[in-house]
């Protein structure tokens, strides 16, 4: 089910004054149901998937507790491999099978393993990790095992966060799980105010900007250079806005009825350097690879070599975790270099610049940043490295064949361009202030300003939301 639907209209109000009218012991079961409704709102038999992982997952953790020396090390092999196995089987299999025809065929020989004619599960690499990172904690012995299935399943499948995150962890929301919480209308009215941001976000700027970007990235060859890069600032903008609008909005439902989310966004685009854009960006997926993959492998308590190593393959798997293409693969080893390099020239950086206290100063390294980071969302938005490279050379005037701006403008109409443009700047301008305000890091001036501010967010929707079935672009992952 999409969060920007009528059914979601009907289904949240539902599901949340039900949970509060069932008795404290009953509400697992309901929250559950309504999660596996949700769910089956997208392809219903792939709710079997989701209850293999489950199962495997709930008896490993068991079996893990149980078991004492290598016997606890093969359980939670076993829950890894299942887990990875589903995930590669579904969302790998063509792309590693393509690849492998590429080769051989491109060595003259005969190779004729066909495609899978298979769907990606919705959300698949989030429950995915989700599930792993619970298997891991207990035989970390961080976490104690769940014993009732229902609970555990839940954790896994709790609907606002099942299909793109936040990733939580057990610590956090399987401990909540068995808490109770009463109404209240602070955090009600907290989490339905975070809920109109991210709708105001997903409705009135992301969508409204996929339309351009769409028209532009499907067929660049027939758009010239800056219609290129119009496009891609305009993506920049879209994917935040899509991906941490639908974080908004899970929270705020998950709020509404007593339960804390992670934070997943902190103004990523006011980063001044390309290791705290990952520490603001998608953080549940960046802190999960450090925790379970960065510094398992040695992090940086490493000779400097193995340290380069360690964060190029995270990134590189990070990329590859994003997408089953080369253009994901080649997305996240770029951050890799940027962030290596940032590393070999910070001596140098720190004695040419580190005595700058100004504030421009750091007004230069985010609009820097900005730019390393927008460099790289060409290739995650391309459909291939040959539409990359088409880009690039329209960026660079090689190859600026195409239809110009102004038609561009035209296909989109003059009045729908304007509005994308005006809404874009309005939102570059209130961003990091909502986004403290939302987090209460800073205080309304009254009130009445809360409301009328949520009431403007409604009627922007109202007004120049863009609506249908649009996905959200993280539903792919």
């Amino acid at each position: 089910m999409l969060f920007n639907s009528f059914a979601f209209l009907i289904f949240f109000p539902i599901v949340t004054i039900g949970y509060y009218l069932l008795p404290y012991k009953q509400r697992w079961w309901w929250l559950l149901a309504a999660s596996c409704w949700f769910y089956m709102a997208f392809v219903p038999v792939y709710i079997l998937i989701l209850g293999f992982t489950i199962a495997v997952d709930y008896v490993a953790g068991i079996l893990i507790d149980r078991s004492e020396g290598r016997k606890r090390k093969w359980w939670l092999v076993a829950s890894i491999v299942a887990n990875v196995g589903v995930l590669a089987f579904f969302k790998y299999f063509n792309f590693l099978n393509q690849s492998i025809a590429t080769v051989v065929r491109g060595a003259g020989l005969p190779y004729d393993v066909p495609d899978l004619g298979i769907l990606l599960p919705i959300g698949l690499s989030f429950h995915t990790f989700q599930s792993l990172s619970y298997t891991i904690e207990v035989y970390r012995k961080h976490q104690p095992p769940e014993r009732k299935l229902g609970v555990f399943a839940l954790y896994v499948m709790f609907y606002p966060q099942l299909v793109a995150g936040p990733i939580e962890r057990p610590g956090n929301l399987l401990k909540q799980l068995g808490m109770r919480f009463d109404p209240g209308y602070d955090k009600i009215a907290h989490g339905l105010r975070q809920m109109a941001w991210g709708f105001f976000k997903k409705l009135v700027i992301a969508d409204r900007c996929a339309a351009i970007v769409d028209m532009v990235y499907a067929n660049p060859s027939q758009h010239d250079g800056w219609s290129a890069l119009v496009a891609t600032y305009l993506f920049a903008l879209q994917i935040y806005c899509d991906f941490s609008g639908y974080t908004d909005i899970a929270i705020g439902a998950a709020r509404c009825m007593g339960f804390e989310l992670m934070v997943n966004f902190r103004t990523p685009f006011m980063s001044g350097s390309i290791s705290e854009f990952w520490s603001r960006w998608h953080i549940s997926l960046s802190s999960w690879f450090r925790d379970y993959l960065y510094i398992p492998l040695g992090g940086n308590k490493v000779p400097v070599p193995r340290w380069y190593f360690n964060l190029f393959i995270v990134f590189l798997i990070s990329g590859l975790w994003h997408g089953a293409n080369w253009t994901y693969v080649l997305w996240g080893a770029l951050h890799g270099v940027y962030l290596i390099a940032a590393i070999v020239f910070k001596p140098m950086w720190t004695k040419l610049f580190g005595s700058v206290k100004a504030r421009w100063y750091r007004w230069v390294n985010v609009i820097v940043t900005f730019h390393l980071v927008f460099v790289g969302w060409v290739l995650f938005r391309a459909e291939s490295i040959g539409h990359v490279k088409l880009i690039f050379s329209k960026w660079l005037g090689i190859n600026d064949a195409g239809r110009s701006l102004g038609h561009l403008i035209n296909e989109v109409k003059p009045g729908v361009f304007v509005i994308t443009i005006a809404m874009a700047l309005l939102f570059f301008v209130i961003d990091p202030w909502v986004d403290k305000w939302i987090k209460r890091e800073v205080k309304l001036p009254s009130k009445r300003f809360d409301y009328a501010f949520q009431a403007a967010l409604v009627v922007a929707c109202l007004l120049f939301g863009f609506y249908g079935k649009t996905m959200f672009i993280y539903f792919q992952f």
